[in-house]
């Protein structure tokens, strides 16, 4: 729990919302006032204020006056004007934790001139607590506020500390931005099932039963997934058949440069800053 911390969110965006949504839902803030909510859209603030009864403004050195936890959720490509602006604004107690892609903790250090940083990459599925997050903490982030940074994260999913802060580039690709692969599967796979005769809704509701099952068989029995597939596969069978098309057409390699891609890409949003 938070107690009476005051935290000040820098950006309303999706994942903002998202994350005012958990810390409330699930009682990690108790009251909506503590939180205070900066967007340069005044019709936004007025959205998160009705809806969530949050205090908002379009000023981010208002915002984090004050404030016990100030959470980065501003797209990378205004960090740097963002960071310009609160430069030595931000109480010395503060924790800052930062949800923006790429971006190093040496950089937010440095662009905010603030040392209790902590980094992190959530992804998409924090919108139903079963979101996934790799962190990392500055040396000057003390226990209290590590602890602080779980209660958050523990609201959104799954979080994993890592001391060394390059994962965090590796989790972007293979944890944030395979939600997005993960869903064109998904869409591919409910495709093929309308092609051949199936409902819309039937073709959906198989297809994520379908991979919802294959996960948890997964979870519960730790097995590896090659394992799995051979159980599933019969010499000379219809799943046989399938993953031979699969093979045929580079499945693996393409998932792995999409991976590989995404990892570069998220380099070189950390090098803009």
């Amino acid at each position: 729990m938070l107690g009476d911390l005051k935290i000040a969110l820098l950006g309303g965006g999706t994942m903002g919302e998202m994350i005012i949504s958990r810390l409330l839902s699930v009682k990690i803030v108790q009251k909506p006032d503590l939180i205070i909510v900066s967007d340069p859209l005044s019709a936004r603030c007025l959205y998160l204020e009705k809806k969530y009864g949050v205090r908002t403004t379009t000023s981010n050195i208002e915002a984090v006056q004050g404030a016990s936890i100030v959470i980065l959720a501003v797209k990378p490509q205004v960090l740097a004007s963002v960071m310009a602006m609160l430069k030595d604004k931000i109480s010395p107690d503060t924790l800052v934790i930062s949800i923006v892609g790429g971006v190093s903790i040496a950089s937010l250090c440095q662009g905010l001139n603030h040392s209790a940083v902590v980094r992190t990459m959530p992804n998409i599925a924090v919108q139903v607590g079963h979101g996934t997050t790799v962190w990392s903490a500055s040396s000057s982030v003390t226990e209290i506020q590590r602890s602080h940074t779980q209660s958050i994260l523990q609201a959104l999913g799954k979080e994993f500390a890592s001391q060394n802060e390059h994962y965090l580039d590796m989790a972007t690709a293979l944890s944030s931005a395979g939600t997005g692969f993960i869903f064109l599967y998904i869409e591919a796979m409910i495709d093929a099932g309308v092609q051949m005769g199936l409902t819309r809704a039937q073709a959906q509701e198989l297809t994520l039963h379908t991979i919802a099952g294959s996960v948890e068989l997964m979870f519960q029995t730790d097995e590896h997934p090659a394992i799995l597939r051979n159980k599933v596969t019969s010499p000379g069978g219809v799943t046989a058949a399938g993953l031979y098309e699969l093979e045929k057409g580079g499945m693996r390699t393409v998932i792995s440069n999409a991976v590989l891609t995404a990892f570069s890409r998220t380099q070189q949003l950390g090098n803009m800053i």
